[in-house]
């Protein structure tokens, strides 16, 4: 085990015991003291206070968590993390994954995606600078999701720029994050990268997702596969499905599955080093704190091998069997982002009023509905949505 993160546990002892049997995971192409909590921190802490957020990561780092996503919808964030890490004096011991792409209006911090490579530049330069550090453990090319991402980042000198930063030592480690296995091959080509952040969850590697759990199963699979043979390392986003999983009314299989079976399902995966799952209060990170001390029984996914993983008649599971739509409507993105918005995900309305048709243009012609496999009524879902959106 760690003895760093020995040390940090151990300034924690007199609050609670959480993290004494924290594991810790090597990176492969990394140095011996790159190894990371096995459970690391996502964030979804937009709506939280700075006090809230200080407290959330004091607590996580004095129970063990060292390895942070920082890609974060609220930029007040950096800031707050930078001084924790002061603080505690535990930079050359916490992880931070920092991404390119990911940018931020800077005056009402709006989390955006860009390709522009001056903003990008300027974006992470900000970053480092509020996180009080000199570099970034991993420079992470963000979502490269499609072919027009991987040439833009490479017709702007992005790539080149960000293997500049690690031959300075601005950023120690290459990584990207993707939801596309057939775009997430090629960037490993590019013999650049140790480590890959990529959606894993029962729910996709079942062909039961959404759009961002691409790729058939055996695609995926051979994908890890690749990665655990050439070294590089995975972190893991969306354990939970967006909380589905979590939900026996919104699961795909059906029955709720428990947060120590989703995290144990993702590290059992090749190549998966840290899991990174979004918490906002402070239930939420003690359930992922407890996840070291649930028994085997109580981690065991098994249950899946028994479950159908049918989907109960009246759901939109973003199959997109209801195309075309006369209207030109993309039922299933909109069915998506809906679910998300209702979900608690910020982002979700902003994507859903970029759409060039929206539900509101639905005239009820009743053709998806006759089209729908699991008989969903989309033509009264769509005045459902547009009604949401509306008054949102």
């Amino acid at each position: 085990m760690y003895e760093a993160a020995d040390e940090i546990r151990t300034c924690a002892a007199s609050i609670n015991d959480i993290g004494e049997r924290m594991e810790y995971r090597q990176l492969p192409r990394g140095n011996s003291t790159e190894r990371f909590s096995v459970i690391g921190l996502g964030m979804g802490v937009h709506d939280c206070s700075d006090e809230e957020i200080e407290r959330i990561l004091r607590k996580a780092f004095s129970a063990g968590i060292n390895f942070i996503d920082a890609c974060c919808i609220a930029q007040n964030f950096y800031g707050v993390l930078g001084k924790v890490i002061r603080e505690m004096n535990i930079r050359d011991r916490v992880f931070l994954q920092v991404h390119f792409g990911a940018v931020y209006n800077t005056e009402n911090a709006e989390y955006a995606w860009s390709r522009d490579y001056d903003l990008i530049k300027e974006t992470f330069d900000r970053d480092l600078e509020l996180l009080e550090t000199d570099y970034a453990d991993f420079g992470m090319l963000h979502c490269i999701d499609d072919e027009a991402d991987l040439e833009e980042m490479k017709k702007s000198g992005l790539f080149d720029h960000v293997r500049r930063l690690k031959e300075k030592g601005v950023i120690r480690h290459i990584g990207f994050s993707s939801h596309t296995p057939s775009l997430a091959h090629k960037i490993l080509d590019t013999g650049l990268i140790d480590m890959m952040m990529f959606s894993i969850n029962p729910a996709y590697d079942a062909e039961k997702g959404d759009e961002w759990g691409k790729g058939e199963a055996q695609e995926r699979a051979a994908l890890f596969r690749r990665c655990e043979k050439e070294g590089v390392g995975i972190s893991v986003m969306k354990p939970f499905y967006a909380g589905k999983l979590l939900k026996a009314d919104e699961s795909p299989f059906g029955k709720a599955l428990t947060v120590a079976q989703c995290l144990q399902y993702a590290l059992d995966r090749p190549a998966v080093l840290t899991v990174v799952p979004g918490i906002s209060n402070d239930a939420e990170l003690d359930e992922l704190l407890a996840f070291p001390e649930k028994s085997p029984e109580e981690k065991d996914y098994s249950v899946l091998g028994s479950l159908t993983a049918g989907i109960t008649d009246g759901t939109c599971v973003y199959c997109n069997h209801c195309r075309p739509c006369p209207a030109g409507i993309d039922i299933g993105l909109v069915n998506k982002y809906y679910d998300l918005a209702k979900a608690g995900d910020v982002i979700a309305a902003g994507h859903y009023d970029k759409l060039s048709v929206r539900a509101d243009a639905c005239t009820s012609c009743g053709h998806c509905d006759e089209r729908c496999p699991f008989h969903v009524r989309q033509s009264e879902r769509m005045t459902e949505i547009a009604a949401f959106f509306r008054k949102g």
